[in-house]
């Protein structure tokens, strides 16, 4: 498999609250998600939650290949509640918390799971492309504090990664032969903006990202949040950004 990926921290902040990292077989794309001022309950920040989740899930993809990335992510979130240590009230809603994409490769199937908002697409080679966005969050009655954080992992809300291991039951996952695949990319929601925010297609996207790189699509995420208007979207104007593309190559069209 053919690898390029970048993560960058937002314009102004020296520390990044994403997480990527890639193997022999697999990828892992967390994004570290705050609680907007809330009480957290735990000692640990975010960028912290990230960082370790995300090197659980790789040690476990290499550890378990025969698990499912459900149970991938189950296990991870397990990891995570040992490692957070006595100090941190576990069952607080607005305990630090992450979205997940992962992608795994071999044995003829590409796998991939989404749990919250950074997107996995995956374009066939009959040029049918799959966007896997779980956009939950997009939809509660309302975004004070209250309100999302009664919502945080609660039925009928959206579902991130943190310390609730039944989190993972509500990922979205899917599996395609590898022969069918043409190539993927897996995004933070810093990059995803510029479908969400500044018009670009899906494809455009993945264009750009096989022509020019990684470093060109948070170039242009850059580009678009300085020409915005300040004040013109909710939520921030900058954002931490994290994009991979992977593309098969002849060894995995045979494994």
């Amino acid at each position: 498999m053919r690898i390029g990926y970048l993560t960058e921290a937002m314009p102004g902040r020296p520390g990044n609250e994403d997480f990527v990292l890639a193997g022999d077989g697999f990828a892992v794309v967390l994004d570290g998600a705050t609680a907007g001022g809330a009480a957290t309950g735990c000692v640990h920040d975010v960028a912290w939650l990230a960082r370790t989740l995300g090197a659980e899930l790789a040690r476990i993809l290499v550890a378990r290949p025969e698990l499912a990335l459900r149970e991938v992510l189950r296990a991870g979130v397990l990891a995570l509640r040992e490692l957070h240590g006595g100090g941190c009230d576990l069952e607080n809603p607005d305990s630090p918390s992450a979205t997940v994409a992962m992608v795994r490769w071999g044995s003829g199937r590409l796998d991939h799971l989404v749990l919250a908002d950074s997107p996995v697409l995956v374009e066939l080679a009959g040029g049918e492309l799959l966007t896997v966005l779980d956009d939950r969050v997009e939809h509660l009655p309302g975004y004070d504090l209250a309100t999302v954080s009664r919502l945080r992992n609660a039925p009928g809300g959206f579902w991130v990664a943190g310390t609730r291991p039944e989190a993972a039951d509500e990922a979205l996952t899917g599996s395609h032969p590898i022969g069918e695949v043409r190539r993927f990319a897996v995004l933070t929601d810093g990059v995803s903006r510029l479908v969400e925010r500044y018009g670009w297609s899906w494809r455009q996207l993945l264009e750009v990202l096989e022509k020019a790189g990684p470093g060109e699509l948070v170039a242009a995420v850059r580009e678009a949040e300085r020409a915005d208007p300040p004040g013109r979207f909710a939520g921030k104007r900058h954002d931490d950004a994290t994009v991979l593309f992977g593309r098969p190559d002849p060894a995995d069209l045979e494994s």
